[in-house]
């Protein structure tokens, strides 16, 4: 049995839209609370109290009024307004039906540095706020003036010593001024009022920045969130697990797609907590959730949506056709471990050729579908024939299909197609899939990158970005601890204008040889479009690596890229375009190597742009 998931609450910040838009996203995706930021309440035309009651009709709990900011003053006159500016929030909160509000260290010149006068000034304002029947969360901003820890926090609400006075603990304020939370399990647990989590990338700029723009929803970015959760839990919180997530994608996304993406990860990150430091899978960095995945046993297949000139160059790479799908146009073609299949229905209307969907081999498909449900990602209806395989169907975030399926079991989906009468190519030396290579939508990435790390249990391996011909790309890897599965996901860090002459959103499936010198000849005297590299590439190689003459020739000859490091070497081969965005790469891996050749990926950028104009007809 997984652990139950406590309360879950989402701050209206983190969703696009108006404040109807946000509250319906919530609710839509299952949420049971929401904290309202103020700025979204000034900008709406209901009043505090219908807002509340519009709360109420969504199933949706206000737990959290935000922000109260920069009350204490060392000024006298000031802090008799800002108390007057308190009052008016707690009529904003009585309106709504909330009874906690958030209040933040303060950042303003005037504030008290001294933990005695700040207490004093806190005991106040909770004074009045119990007199409401409110609560005052007191939180440490990370760029705080002069409360700016966690534990800084705790000692002026410990000083104050009011019942109606507690702490507020955003993960994002502990974990970028590289705060121990451990000790966090020491506090009262009465006295921790509030939970507000949010993942990040480790970024090196100032914190305000950081956290303004750049937060993430947790198992997207590199916090440790469970080992800053599990010493909260441990204190004795029992108050809603929310999020509170400032970020420029999501605050442009859909709202509803968002929202789901937020409730998975906190899913993910209860159960992940539930096990931390037990040994379990939650622990291990690869698995963020404790009912663990099935184990993986690679890609049974990859589809392609494709035109019948694939299945040309298929053949001519060393693939045999091996079968035809009973009722559908699909043909199935292998090689070593290898298996792809051609939907010769015709690529993708709009973007060509593609990557349709991807079928991974689980030692438990039902278990896999379980926890895809229970991850916000619940199996698609699919239309079978008579005595075809029922196959659990997921969609990813990119819209490609994910099938989870044991291709030996008695009700395989192999049997769903018919052996056909055809002699076998000879292969040339391809024996399995390396990775496959997906571009998100802008608006998809991390959604994406969660995705797979929960759902399908796959862990991150890589993490980077580099300059391309047109812009900035981000790029993660990710796979199986048996590197069985490798999934490679790429984005354009900014939203293109009109001029976009790259290849847009490029798609490819690497196959794995153990010689890609042979292979790639031999690919190539079959009459597969390899594509050509650009000598400068190969002279500073030769310049970089020191490889032997006769060594890059042969990479000239073949347009091989070559990327080392301190792990061995990687080299790839790449076809032209097969129509639309989609490639293939010949791939060797040497040593340890672990990466993805996204050091060469803008060469390979520029060489498919280069031959992709070379075959576009001339203007008239």
């Amino acid at each position: 049995m997984s652990p139950e998931v406590p309360r879950l609450a989402l701050a209206t910040v983190c969703l696009s839209g108006t404040l109807e838009d946000k509250l319906a996203a919530a609710a839509t995706a299952g949420f049971g609370g929401v904290e309202i930021f103020a700025p979204d309440l000034v900008a709406d035309p209901l009043p505090p109290a219908a807002i509340g009651e519009r709360c109420r009709d969504l199933g949706l709990s206000v737990d959290l009024y935000q922000p109260l900011r920069d009350i204490d003053s060392t000024d006298p006159d000031r802090f008799a307004a800002n108390l007057r500016r308190a009052e008016a929030t707690f009529d904003v909160m009585a309106g709504l039906g909330a009874d906690t509000v958030l209040v933040c260290s303060s950042v303003a010149p005037d504030a008290v540095a001294g933990t005695d006068r700040l207490a004093a000034q806190l005991h106040t304002l909770a004074g009045r706020a119990q007199d409401r029947g409110i609560r005052i969360a007191y939180e440490a901003l990370a760029w705080g003036r002069h409360v700016d820890t966690w534990d800084a926090s705790w000692a002026a609400v410990a000083a104050a010593d009011h019942p109606a006075l507690g702490l507020c603990l955003d993960s994002f304020h502990v974990l970028a001024r590289g705060s121990d939370p451990a000790p966090i399990a020491g506090v009262p647990g009465d006295k921790l009022f509030f939970l507000q989590l949010a993942d990040a990338r480790e970024l090196s700029m100032d914190v305000l920045s950081w956290s303004r723009h750049h937060r993430l929803f947790p198992g997207q970015g590199g916090f440790d969130l469970p080992a800053f959760l599990a010493p909260v839990l441990a204190a004795g919180y029992s108050g809603p697990l929310s999020l509170e997530v400032f970020n420029d994608v999501f605050r442009q996304a859909d709202p509803v797609r968002t929202a789901v993406d937020a409730r998975r990860s906190l899913i993910a990150l209860a159960e992940a907590t539930a096990h931390h430091g037990t040994g379990g899978t939650g622990g291990t960095g690869t698995d963020p959730v404790a009912t663990p995945a099935p184990r993986l046993g690679g890609p049974a297949f990859v589809e392609l949506a494709a035109g019948p000139e694939l299945g040309r160059v298929l053949r001519a790479l060393g693939f045999s056709r091996t079968g035809v799908h009973r009722t559908k146009q699909v043909e199935r073609y292998r090689q070593g471990d290898a298996t792809l299949l051609v939907n010769a229905a015709g690529p993708h209307p709009g973007t060509g050729s593609a990557v349709a969907a991807i079928a991974l081999d689980s030692a438990d498909p039902t278990a896999s579908a379980r926890r895809a449900a229970r991850l916000c990602a619940p199996p698609l209806p699919r239309a079978t024939g008579p005595g075809e395989a029922d196959l659990a169907e997921i969609s990813a975030p990119d819209g490609t299909s994910v099938f989870l399926c044991r291709t030996d079991s008695p009700t395989s989906w192999a049997h769903d197609f018919v052996t056909v009468d055809e002699p076998p190519v000879p292969g040339t030396g391809i024996h399995a899939i390396d990775h496959i290579g997906l571009t998100q939508p802008y608006d998809a990435f991390d959604e994406a990158v969660l995705f797979h790390r929960t759902v399908l249990g796959l862990g991150t391996v890589a993490d980077g970005e580099y300059a391309a011909p047109f812009g900035l790309v981000r790029s993660r890897a990710l796979a199986d601890d048996a590197r069985r599965v490798r999934i490679a996901l790429t984005v354009s860090l900014l939203r293109r204008g009109e001029w976009g002459p790259g290849v847009a959103d490029p798609q490819y499936v690497a196959l794995a040889c153990d010689d890609v010198l042979a292979t790639a000849a031999a690919a190539r005297d079959a009459g597969v479009p390899l594509l050509p590299v650009p000598g400068n590439y190969h002279d500073d190689l030769a310049a970089r690596l020191d490889l032997p003459g006769p060594t890059i020739s042969a990479y000239r000859d073949l347009g091989v890229l070559h990327e080392r490091n301190a792990g061995g070497d990687y080299l790839q081969v790449c076809t032209e375009l097969l129509g639309g965005r989609l490639f293939l790469a010949l791939v060797q891996r040497t040593g340890t190597h672990d990466g993805h050749g996204w050091t060469d990926a803008p060469v390979r950028m520029a060489a498919h742009r280069r031959s992709r104009l070379a075959r576009s007809p001339a203007p008239s």
